[in-house]
């Protein structure tokens, strides 16, 4: 029974009310000896507090899309089938030109919020460059299957998840897709290709998205293999100016360092909640030493950069949680490399999918700009908001506290 199944959860919800009506039925009609009636009582409890957290964790797993599937709930998942040293490019001299294309079947996605804005679809990718077997969900824009576009090529932004965290999560927690639906539509967004591949390759330990000889090459899985992917089965964009990465809180760190370790792949990033030092995740693998987290730190790669990466970053944080990340980067930054911050006042809430969610629309509407997408893009003026509905999403997205930030900069 699937861990994220509506079978297993409303599964939860019978047991969850036979437990509470047990105790009701039965307490006083237990029989026997006095040592076996308390035992008879002390299950029932027992059994009433264990349907109950149970409950509750599927209903908080289904609604933060934390764990896949048993596999990654009791650490058991792995996805890596070997880890070759691939070098400093990570592609172990392999030319990537020459390889064949990459042919993929794709099916329905299932899960909350995957058959929402025309569907996400799946498909099991293995890595011929990092040696990883793990699924890719991609999501079409409205445009796609339009006679009129059926020439173009589309940019695209691969969605990379925290840590613990499921690919899902972008379209089941954070509604990305449904979000930006409308607006790619109206023209005020791109229409952007969704990419979101696994990340939790390894069983209770964040790769990081680096590439670890002999471990992992999440690295190589995330900029090398999914996008070939992508690209030999969409029309999507093969040059970097039309690639962007994002993220969410360790999946932000993520996106920064893929984007300042590849501006020959990234044009742009997004970071919402990250950091810099890998130790900001403790399950961290590129936490595990001083040389690894040196090298996998975006604050450092910018600063030792002998030239400055062509790339454009959108970072935004509260404070202690991703803001002073994002002030470090920026005052580190040289051009041609810029770099977007955004305050989010602690007002706006916690480190958790009610902050991020808001932040959809600002950020992607950024990458429209800096990814050069504004030509694609009708930039139909937009209805606007009600007063009620734009509050939240102010505060989220930084909007309402421009002057703050500002003045802690």
């Amino acid at each position: 029974m699937s861990l994220t199944g509506t079978s297993f959860f409303y599964t939860l919800i019978a047991l969850a009310v036979v437990a509470l009506v047990l105790p009701f039925a039965l307490w006083s009609r237990i029989r026997g000896p006095r040592l076996l009636r308390v035992v008879g009582r002390a299950l029932m409890l027992v059994f009433a507090q264990v349907t109950a957290v149970a409950l509750v964790f599927v209903l908080v797993n289904n609604q933060n899309n934390l764990y896949d599937n048993w596999a990654d709930l009791l650490g058991t998942g792995n996805h890596v089938q070997q880890a070759a040293d691939l070098g400093a490019d990570g592609t172990g001299g392999i030319a990537l030109h020459r390889l064949p294309k990459v042919r993929q079947t794709f099916k329905e996605a299932s899960g909350p919020g995957m058959h929402a804005a025309g569907g996400v679809k799946v498909t099991q990718l293995e890595g011929r460059v990092s040696g990883v077997n793990a699924e890719v969900y991609v999501w079409l824009p409205p445009q796609y299957h339009e006679p009129a576009y059926r020439h173009r090529r589309f940019p695209v932004v691969e969605l990379l998840p925290g840590f613990p965290g499921s690919a899902k999560a972008w379209f089941g927690s954070l509604h990305v897709h449904e979000q930006l639906l409308p607006l790619m539509r109206s023209g005020r967004v791109a229409p952007f290709i969704l990419v979101a591949p696994r990340t939790n390759l390894l069983a209770g330990v964040d790769t990081g998205c680096a590439n670890i000889p002999g471990t992992v090459n999440a690295d190589s899985w995330l900029s090398l293999d999914v996008p070939k992917m992508v690209m030999d089965n969409f029309r999507a964009d093969r040059a970097p100016a039309g690639w962007g990465v994002a993220g969410y809180s360790a999946g932000a760190h993520c996106a920064t360092r893929l984007a300042v370790a590849h501006p020959d792949r990234y044009r742009a990033a997004v970071s919402l909640s990250g950091y810099n030092d890998p130790i900001g995740e403790r399950n961290s693998l590129t936490a595990q030493s001083p040389a690894l987290r040196r090298a996998n730190n975006p604050y450092l790669m910018l600063k030792d950069a002998r030239t400055p990466p062509q790339i454009a970053l959108y970072l935004s944080g509260q404070p202690h949680d991703g803001y002073e990340a994002a002030l470090a980067l920026a005052q580190t930054a040289k051009a041609p490399t810029t770099v977007h911050v955004v305050y989010i006042p602690k007002s706006a809430g916690g480190h958790t999918m009610a902050l991020w969610r808001p932040q959809m629309i600002p950020s992607f509407r950024w990458l429209t700009e800096q990814m050069g997408q504004s030509r694609v893009a009708l930039r139909l003026t937009p209805p606007a908001p009600s007063s009620a509905d734009s509050k939240r999403a102010e505060l989220a997205s930084g909007t309402a506290s421009r002057a703050t930030a500002a003045g802690k900069r």
